[in-house]
Order: structure tokens, then C-alpha cells, then sequence
């Protein structure tokens, strides 16, 4: 049964989406209207791949959260459905937050998400309760079950907020059901709670799976758990995070786990802690296990620190990640665009063994929706260059620049002039290696933003851009002499 709620989003949906396609990036997941956040439900379905999300449909700032549906085939090409969830009961009246989906094995599509009731107090204070909840459905329509909430506060370990329990990752093993879901304990930092079912209806508290201890950030949104290349892989996503080194940025911020998970303790044992992207726009990750065996992942392209930062005339705001195939190389996350984009790729332009010394441009190598590999390598084999410089997005304004800087082995992305209209956070630099004397920086450009792979995945920095479409210019700089190998092929979406 849709409610009243639900269908005044779909017909609101159905009335404005057709006047906002020509604003749409050509291949990246907006809402089509209004605003969007973190990636829900992003998971398998009969042979397609669904994607929900965080969505308000009636203005471009965050609002009573709605649930956004979108499908795929080959995370490229997206058909979008029509809102599949609104807060339209007690128990989520204060919005539908995030969660995950599975295909159950009667064929049905299960949605598992926080809902949020929010309390006045008599001192006047709002406090939000925070519970897990279900919706059954077909694909397309969902019926919320009449046991939601499945899991609340009685569940929670001693010390564990109520008002801070939410984003659950569903998955089925062994014939089980497995969630994990952020909490904040009694020390008031983030942990992730491991809970079990037999039948994905009636849960119980296992344990602790990790926690921040303050360490990294304190409360953690979003957990993803899941296996990969030998290691187990926990994602989380904490809020109020201090800087650490190059490696973490403060704010909310992006943390990936490595390690082992011993299942006798029910705990992850970690081996290594890494930031997953190292750009300025990159929140609240979400995966998937496809039919062939890779894992995806896909995220928010967008930072709560600049989420009052757009373009006016856009009806819609925010934008997910190009998805990614990810795997783990020498103890390390590494993620690279989803094959499939090759798929799309137009004629090819490439130079080899180009001398660059100062400022330089190369014949079609420009645009503003391409797929551009860019090796470089010292020119001189006596002296090693200061540094090299890539400007995209530019005319006689604006650009956005990627400098490599080998004495001290970093990379920075800079979007000061990249058309913001407010004081934001602009820059972002992180540590690279050369490989066997080379440093390679693929480079994805879909008209409002840039996605950066640094060797083959080891890095990736990801930032919206709001610089005009009409600035395509790409150049090169560098003090000291480079020797440039660039393959750019323009991405033909129509």
C-alpha cells in the first residue's frame, strides 16, 4: 500500500524530473530532483543492480529523509523508479535514514533501514530515537512490516546510544542474516555492533565487531563488512575527525580496516587502517558483491563541510561516485573505475614519450567528459623534475589542478578555481610512490566533477566541480624536465 506521503513524492517525481535532465551529470547517479546523500540499499536484485539513497525531493537541502531508487545493468547506464520509501510512520516520522537491501530467497527484495523518531522534551529539547526497520517489496513497491521496528534500544549493549544506532549493512551467510550497524558507546566515540537472525525479522546482539576508542573520528556511520582478496575489509565513515598526518583530513571524514575476523571472538583484528579516498568529496561508501564476482563500491560525492556550497539554477544536489571495482594489493584498499566504462569510451588520442618543460598543450587533448591516463617519468636521467602540473576544467578563468611532487611523494588536488561562490575547503594533498620510475594519474571528468586514480588504484580523490561546462582546456606544467605518456578517450553517454 503506498501512502498518502509516498505518492505525493512520486507525483512530484513523475511532474518535475522531466525539466531537470538536460542539468543531469551524463553518467553519474543524482536524485534527478531535489537532494541526495549517502547510498542505500546498493545490492543485487533479479540479474539488475539497485541503488537507493538518502533523498528529499522537494528542495536542494537536506530535509525529512525519503528513500530515491535507481537500477542498472552495467553501473554506467542508470533507469530511475520511482521513491520507494517516505517517512510516513510513527516509528520513522523523523526520516528514513540509511540502510541496505537483500534478495531474499522467495524472490522478494528486503530493505533494512534506520528510522528516526524524534521527542520534544518538556525543556524543550529535540532528541531523535534511532531504530532498524524493514520493507518487503517487489522491486518497485515496498510494504513496511508490521513487527518495525525489528531491533531498538533493548537490544543495544550496556552504554550503547539510542540516539546515535543507525545505517545497517545487511548480508546473508551460511543461511543466516548479518547486520552491522554504528553505534556510539559510553565513551562517546563509534563502534560497529555485529547482530544475527534467522529469518531477517527477529535479531539478536552478538558483539562488538570494532570500535574508535577516540581514535579515528567518534561516531561511525555507514559500516560496510565484507571479505576481499584473503583479507576482511570494514568501512566506516566517522564524524568529528582530527587530522592525522596526510593520511586522514579532519571533519567527516572515510576509514577503511584491514584485517582478520576472528570468528570464534566475533571481533575484527586489524592489520592496517587507511583513508578509502583522499579527495575532498567522498562519504558514506556502500558496496556490492555482482554476479561475476567482483566487489563495487559507490559513495556519496559530496561533504557534509560543503554541503551549503551550489550552483543556484541547479534543481538537484549532490551526486554519487562513478562505482568501483575494489581489491586489496600489499596489505592496502585499492579501487579502480567499473570496467564497464571502457564500454563507453570514443576514439582514442594518445602521445608517447612527450618532453614537457614549462608549459605545454597537446593537439585533442581536451574536454570535459573523458577518460584520461596520464604516465610520467623524469626526463633527465642526472636530475629529477621539482614538480609536474595538470590543469582540466580550465579556460582564461578557472581550472582545477593535480601537481605531483616528487621530493616529498605527494599529490594535490586544487579546486580553488574551480567556480565555487562561497569559502570552502579547496585542496586536498595525500602520499603517492613512484612505480618501477613512473607515476600514473587516470583521470575521470563528468561535467560537475573529477575522479582521480593514482597507480592503477592505489589512490583515489574524488571532488565536485562547479567551474562552466564551456571550460575544457587541458594543459601541462612542470619545472624540470618530464617525459608525458597521455591515452584520453571522450565518454560518449547519449
Amino acid at each position: 500500500m503506498i501512502s498518502k506521503m509516498l505518492q505525493k513524492a512520486r507525483d512530484f517525481e513523475r511532474k518535475y524530473l522531466p525539466y531537470t535532465l538536460s542539468e543531469q551529470p551524463k553518467f553519474h547517479v543524482t536524485g534527478g530532483i531535489g537532494w541526495i546523500n549517502d547510498p542505500n540499499g546498493f545490492a543485487p536484485y533479479k540479474g539488475e543492480y539497485h541503488l537507493f539513497f538518502q533523498y528529499y525531493p522537494y528542495d536542494t537541502k537536506w530535509g525529512p529523509m525519503h528513500w530515491g531508487h535507481v537500477k542498472t545493468r552495467d553501473f554506467i547506464h542508470w533507469d530511475r523508479l520511482p521513491a520507494a520509501l517516505a517517512p510516513d510512520t510513527d516509528y520513522d516520522r523523523g526520516g528514513c535514514f540509511s540502510g541496505s537491501a537483500i534478495e531474499l530467497p522467495d524472490g522478494r527484495h528486503l530493505l533494512m533501514y534506520t528510522g528516526v523518531r524524534n521527542v520534544r522534551r518538556r525543556n524543550g529539547k529535540l532528541e531523535a530515537f534511532q531504530t532498524q526497520c524493514l520493507a518487503i517489496g517487489d522491486g518497485e513497491d515496498y510494504e513496511k512490516l508490521e513487527q518495525n521496528p525489528v531491533i531498538d534500544a533493548s537490544a543495544l549493549p550496556e552504554g550503547g546510544s539510542e540516539h546515535d544506532f543507525r545505517d545497517p549493512k545487511i548480508w546473508r551467510e551460511n543461511g543466516k542474516y548479518y547486520a552491522v550497524i554504528g553505534n556510539r558507546p559510553a565513551d562517546k566515540s563509534g563502534s560497529i555492533l555485529l547482530f544475527e537472525s534467522e529469518d531477517a525479522i527477529h535479531w539478536q546482539y552478538v558483539n562488538v565487531l570494532s570500535a574508535c576508542h577516540n581514535q579515528y573520528g567518534r561516531m561511525w556511520e555507514c559500516p560496510d563488512f565484507f571479505r576481499l582478496d584473503g583479507k576482511d575489509v570494514l568501512l566506516v565513515s566517522p564524524q568529528e575527525m582530527d587530522a592525522i598526518g596526510l593520511e586522514f583530513h579532519p571533519g567527516n571524514a572515510n576509514v577503511c580496516l584491514i584485517g582478520k575476523y576472528d570468528r570464534s571472538a566475533k571481533h575484527l583484528n586489524r592489520e592496517n587502517v587507511q583513508a578509502i579516498d583522499y579527495g575532498l568529496d567522498f562519504y558514506a561508501p556502500q558496496t556490492l558483491l555482482t554476479d561475476d564476482g567482483r566487489r563495487v563500491m559507490i559513495a556519496w560525492m559530496q561533504n557534509w563541510e560543503t554541503a551549503l556550497c551550489k550552483i543556484e539554477e541547479l534543481r538537484f544536489y549532490g551526486q554519487m561516485t562513478l562505482p568501483r571495482e575494489l581489491s586489496v594489493r600489499n596489505g592496502r584498499l585499492c579501487q579502480n573505475p567499473v570496467r564497464e566504462l571502457e564500454s563507453y569510451r570514443g576514439v582514442k588520442i594518445d602521445y608517447y614519450n612527450v618532453l614537457i618543460n614549462g608549459e605545454a598543450t597537446l593537439r585533442g587533448i581536451n574536454g570535459r567528459c573523458l577518460d584520461m591516463t596520464v604516465t610520467l617519468r623524469p626526463g633527465n636521467e642526472n636530475s629529477m623534475f621539482k614538480w609536474f602540473r595538470l590543469y582540466v576544467a580550465k579556460d582564461g578563468e578557472h581550472f582545477t589542478m593535480i601537481r605531483y611532487r616528487p621530493e616529498t611523494g605527494t599529490v594535490k588536488v586544487d579546486r580553488t578555481h574551480s567556480g565555487f561562490p562561497h569559502d570552502i575547503v579547496n585542496i586536498r594533498e595525500f602520499p603517492v610512490s613512484m612505480r618501477n620510475g613512473a607515476l600514473k594519474l587516470r583521470v575521470i571528468l563528468d561535467r560537475y566533477s573529477l575522479e582521480l586514480f593514482v597507480n592503477d588504484g592505489e589512490q583515489a580523490a574524488s571532488c565536485v566541480l562547479y567551474t562552466p561546462e564551456d571550460a575544457g582546456a587541458i594543459s601541462f606544467s612542470s619545472d624540470g624536465s618530464v617525459l608525458v605518456d597521455v591515452e584520453k578517450y571522450d565518454l560518449l553517454m547519449e
